[in-house]
């Protein structure tokens, strides 16, 4: 597949990574020439300088033969005039924007039919926001994601020593959680994935995930001893897009504070928050943090768009007294400064952000992707087809499909229902099956069993 990607920033860069390591085509146009060479020098793909939205540069860029165009420079308006001029010159690729701004989502019609032509926009900042609202509806969890319209939920917890997981068999734990449909799907140790079968036993560190109805997530957290007490008072360090969504979405129903270092931005964002308390300051000072009585804060929230910050705020919140602490990082290598800081979770924009992009990328019938661990694995939400019958699933029986080991089933859903996977149950066209691949190289084998089928 030949793709162009506009914009060589952090997402930008993030994407590249992910696509060139799966025998793609990869092209990235950028103004800045420095930003192309450092991705020349970890990559095997091509660049072009110049502005994004110049008909010429794509010209040069090979936009006559690619199949999908990947806006995310750092301007709003360019991703969309680009993707304007793509659609209005070209028939055949597939163009994907990056988009910010709230203001251009409050008019619905701005991007459906008649409105500016792009294919799929995508805003990071609300899928950030969800992510991070979901660490906060569910307290005690590393990572959780929605699958099947939220009927479906993916979530992970890490395994504490002496904690109830500590020990514990997999089909020991199944049968604690009686129910068939919650399973495990991936256990992770330190940072590698494990085979899932019955007697495989959890120890201390490891990262465990699970898949479970909607409605059964609190009562399994509950069962696992990791049902925290519901946050309520919250600081968010940075009133940038992600901190004014968070505290729009947040705001009427738990007590919110936000420190915004830029007095200009803390006034504009003071007038569109209603109930949210907006603090012009430096959010890594620990007076005005005791000022604001960080130790009896629920979650202390660091989302300013320097990580350095972020990490520094988030230690020195915890080691102050807030009871759970958040920490946005655009750079996954710095993760690897968090042990010892005392910070909870790490939420990681672009992971958040690629899963979304990949859905749209993905051969096959895909309707939700969801990256995890770094990049290095991720869950499918794949449906159903009657097609080639040496590789479609319709029709047969679970064990009678040999996924490579590494594929682990983790949810079917049927005319909108979450039903049981038992090894004798047979797919039904359009079932929606979700999956989790502990290793990137194995989505190929999902994809080929879940082609669309032929018009």
């Amino acid at each position: 597949m030949k793709i162009l990607i506009l914009g060589a920033g952090v997402t930008g860069s993030a994407v590249a990574a992910a696509l060139a390591s799966e025998e793609n085509d990869i092209m990235v146009v950028d103004h800045k020439s420095a930003l192309l060479d450092a991705l020349k020098e970890r990559f095997d793909i091509a660049t072009v300088a110049g502005n994004a939205a110049h008909p010429s540069v794509l010209e040069q860029a090979g936009i006559d033969d690619t199949d999908i165009v990947i806006a995310v420079t750092d301007s709003d308006e360019t991703n969309m005039l680009a993707c304007l001029i793509i659609n209005s010159l070209y028939k055949r690729p597939k163009t994907i924007a990056r988009v910010r701004a709230i203001d251009y989502f409050k008019n619905p019609h701005l991007f459906r039919a008649g409105g500016i032509p792009i294919d799929h926009v995508i805003s990071p900042e609300m899928i950030v926001m969800q992510a991070i609202r979901n660490l906060i509806d569910f307290p005690g969890v590393l990572h959780i994601s929605d699958f099947a319209d939220g009927r479906v939920r993916l979530f992970s917890v890490k395994v504490t020593e002496h904690g109830f997981l500590t020990g514990k068999k997999i089909k020991t734990l199944s049968e604690r959680l009686a129910n068939g449909k919650i399973r495990v799907v991936a256990i992770f140790r330190q940072g590698k994935p494990l085979l899932v079968n019955g007697q495989a036993i959890i120890e201390t560190g490891d990262e465990v995930f699970f898949v479970a109805p909607r409605d059964e997530v609190r009562r399994v957290l509950k069962e696992l001893h990791r049902l925290e007490a519901p946050i309520k008072r919250i600081i968010i360090a940075g009133g940038g897009h992600i901190g004014k969504r968070l505290g729009l979405a947040l705001e009427n129903d738990h007590q919110v504070k936000i420190i915004e270092r830029d007095p200009a931005r803390a006034h504009k964002i003071s007038n569109e928050l209603h109930k949210t308390v907006v603090l012009h300051g430096d959010c890594a000072d620990e007076t005005l943090l005791l000022d604001e009585s960080v130790d009896s804060a629920d979650l202390f929230c660091a989302i300013t768009n320097n990580d350095g910050v972020n990490i520094i705020s988030a230690a020195l919140a915890k080691s102050l007294g807030a009871r759970k602490t958040i920490c946005l990082l655009n750079h996954i290598s710095y993760s690897k400064l968090l042990p010892g800081t005392g910070i909870d979770v790490a939420v990681l924009p672009n992971q958040e952000t690629l899963g979304s992009i990949l859905k749209y990328l993905r051969k096959g019938d895909v309707a939700q992707v969801s990256s995890l661990c770094g990049g290095s694995a991720e869950a499918i939400e794949a449906i159903a087809h009657a097609g080639d019958p040496q590789h479609s699933v319709v029709g047969k029986r679970v064990d009678a499909i040999h996924f490579p080991s590494g594929i682990v089933l983790g949810a079917l859903i049927r005319n909108n229902e979450v039903i049981e996977i038992h090894h004798d149950t047979i797919f039904e066209e359009n079932d929606h099956v979700v999956m989790f691949a502990m290793e990137k190289k194995l989505v190929t084998s999902i994809e080929k069993n879940f082609q669309t089928l032929a018009k």
